[in-house]
C-alpha cells in the first residue's frame, strides 16, 4: 500500500496534468496550509496533517476522506464517538470481519442499510 504522502501528490498530479489547477501552491491555497508544508507531506517527510487538513485534501482532490483518513492512521471523529459508544461490540465485530471477504462484509452493510436483519 502507498504511503499516504506519495498517495495524494500521485493524485494532485494526475488531476494538475488534466486540468493545471492543482500544483503544489494551488492546492496549499485551498487548503489552508503553506506550499512548504503540502510539499514535505507528499513526500512523507512530515507525518500526516490533522483530520480536518485530511478531509479538506479529499475535497481538493476528488478522493474519499475515509480513505485518506485511514492510510494516515486515523479514523474520523464521527466514527470514533460511534466506537467509543459501544466499544466492545464495534471492536468485537471488526476483529470477526477482518479475514472476512468484501462481498462478505458488504452483505451485512446491505442488510443493516435495507433494515432487512
Amino acid at each position: 500500500m502507498k504511503r499516504f504522502g506519495s498517495y495524494i501528490r500521485d493524485c494532485r498530479e494526475k488531476l494538475n496534468k488534466e486540468s493545471k489547477g492543482y500544483s503544489v501552491r494551488k492546492v496549499a491555497d485551498k487548503i489552508g496550509v503553506e506550499p512548504a508544508f503540502l510539499s514535505k507531506v507528499e513526500r512523507d517527510i512530515v507525518p500526516p496533517p490533522s483530520e480536518k487538513k485530511i478531509i479538506a485534501i479529499a475535497k481538493v482532490l476528488k478522493e474519499d476522506p475515509d480513505i485518506l483518513l485511514a492510510m494516515a492512521g486515523k479514523v474520523s471523529t464521527d466514527l470514533l464517538k460511534i466506537i467509543q459508544k459501544r466499544p466492545v461490540i464495534f471492536a468485537d465485530l471488526i476483529r470477526k470481519l477482518k479475514k472476512e471477504p468484501d462481498h462478505a462484509v458488504l452483505k451485512i452493510v446491505r442488510e443493516v442499510t435495507d433494515g432487512d436483519w
